[in-house]
């Protein structure tokens, strides 16, 4: 049976922002996905936040009563979009062995992962659990200075950045020759992630960025697998995944102001270690590598 994906953004349909149909490439690529014996691997659901009258998200609600198997939360707001009774279904759903993708914007874009708790402590905002060495707590795009850390510049959208692996290889890093992945979208103000105390024996970090600007090194991805609770994979930037830094051509927010690159298009198989990291994400929250 197809393992159920609930692809979902933090704000409604804002046809100016990062709303749910920005993830098109994503949620096709994940759905089109087949075993070897040419059955789908996932049913995937793409939908943006839906507010019931009490003010908590539809969707949400139906996750925690047994929906979905993987939620691949966006949080693409600056509002702190969750209730909390959308913290607390959350929770429930991953008590219950449901399996959880999340990913945000730079600086406080996309600050309400923090009230999830222990594994939103693994992103870290400007305003709320910021880096904890202070050293870090610096602009590293310095040329965009509206822009509040962490702001790390990995590149243009639609260029591609180079990445590290943290040994031993992870699964979710692991290329199709046995080789790590070693390149993903870059995006000028990439935000990150860390390993919190409390979940330090079972979380670890499995890629790391760098900068271009400053050379700073950063984490962008972690994994948590925590015993008899549904796993989490945290990563430190939407950009990663949405429709524009797959293909510049399908447009952007008009707030967006720097000029793409075009590495994506030129190169026949510019995305084919994204796609891999993106098939390898499902399936170790699926538990099958």
């Amino acid at each position: 049976m197809a393992a159920r994906i609930l692809l979902k953004t933090t704000i409604g349909p804002v046809e100016d922002g990062w709303n749910v149909a920005r993830f098109s490439l994503l949620a096709n690529h994940l759905a089109a996905l087949k075993d070897e014996l040419g059955r789908a691997l996932y049913a995937v659901t793409a939908a943006n936040r839906i507010e019931t009258r009490s003010g908590d998200d539809a969707d949400l609600q139906a996750m925690a009563a047994g929906e979905y198997d993987q939620l691949w939360l966006f949080a693409v707001d600056a509002t702190a979009a969750f209730s909390e009774a959308d913290a607390g279904r959350i929770a429930l759903f991953r008590e219950r062995g449901g399996s959880i993708f999340l990913t945000r914007g730079h600086a406080d874009l996309g600050v309400c992962l923090t009230r999830l708790g222990e594994i939103g402590a693994t992103q870290h905002f400007h305003s709320v659990n910021p880096q904890p060495d202070e050293t870090w707590r610096c602009n590293d795009d310095a040329a965009t200075s509206s822009i509040g850390w962490p702001n790390y510049n990995t590149g243009a959208d639609g260029d591609l950045q180079i990445i590290e692996s943290t040994p031993p290889l992870h699964p979710i890093m692991q290329g199709p020759s046995g080789a790590p992945i070693r390149r993903l979208p870059a995006h000028p103000h990439e935000g990150v992630v860390g390993v919190p105390d409390a979940l330090a024996a079972f979380t670890r970090v499995v890629a790391r960025g760098r900068c271009k600007t400053t050379g700073a090194s950063f984490n962008l991805c972690v994994a948590v697998d925590e015993p008899r609770l549904g796993r989490v994979v945290s990563d430190s930037n939407f950009h990663h995944f949405c429709d524009y830094n797959w293909d510049p051509r399908r447009g952007c927010p008009s707030f967006v102001n720097e000029l793409p690159g075009d590495t994506v298009l030129r190169e026949p198989d510019a995305l084919a270690d994204t796609r891999t990291y993106v098939e390898n994400i499902a399936a170790w929250l699926d538990g099958r590598i």
